[in-house]
Parts: structure tokens; sequence; C-alpha cells
């Protein structure tokens, strides 16, 4: 399986490790209304939340950008890493909305989603 499939993997994982740091530690926590109980929280547990949430918005984009890159047979190096890249994004992304760092956040977010851009239209300037 080559290193951009194990990115895919990786950010369907994001979504689980962000939404477990909400949850960690709280006795309280109600699995019978789990949305409810996650949008009383606040601090640390509500912005792993909200990370957790836009972790599934951005996977689609990203996996089908890895996708649609493999299959119009782009450069396997250039695939590769524009999904480390990815990756690396979301993983500052996460620890800057974990520590509440707004706007280099948003920076991280650019960085990622520019990337899923590249991965898109890297097959359309391959070999130029």
């Amino acid at each position: 399986m080559n290193l951009s499939y194990w990115c895919v993997l990786i950010a369907g994982i994001l979504p689980v490790a962000t939404i477990a740091i909400a949850k960690w530690g709280r006795r309280d926590f109600d699995n019978s209304e789990p949305r409810r109980w996650l949008e009383k929280q606040e601090g640390l547990r509500r912005r792993a939340d909200s990370a957790h949430r836009n972790h599934f918005e951005a996977f689609p984009f990203f996996a089908a950008g890895v996708l649609v890159a493999q299959q119009l047979n782009a450069d396997q190096d250039s695939i590769n890493m524009l999904a480390v890249v990815f990756i690396a994004a979301r993983l500052v992304y996460t620890l800057l909305y974990l520590t509440d760092r707004p706007t280099l956040r948003s920076l991280t977010w650019v960085i990622g989603y520019l990337a899923v851009i590249g991965l898109f239209l890297l097959p359309a300037f391959d070999g130029i």
C-alpha cells in the first residue's frame, strides 16, 4: 500500500482521536445522548469536539483527492508528498485547536486545504 493510502487511513482516525480527548476522564459522559453532552462542554473538551467535527468535514475531500490523483495516474511521489502535507497540517491544526490558537489554526487549515486542491490539480499538470 502506498503512503498516500496510509494518509487516508490516518485522516480517518483523526476524528476518533479528537473525540476521545473530548470525552476522556469524564464520569458524567452520557453515551445515550453524546452530542447533547458534548454541546454543554467548554474549554479543551469543546475545542476537541470542534476539531473532531472538522476532521469529518475535511476527510471526504481529502480522500477523493487522493483517489482522483491515483486514478488519473499522477506522479506517485507528488501524491504522497501532498498527502503527507495534508496530514501534517491536520495534526498541527489539531494541536493548535486544542491549545486555543485560532489564527495559526486557520493558517494550517488553509495549508491542508491547498494540499487537497493540489491533489486534484496534479493530474492536469503532470508531465509539464
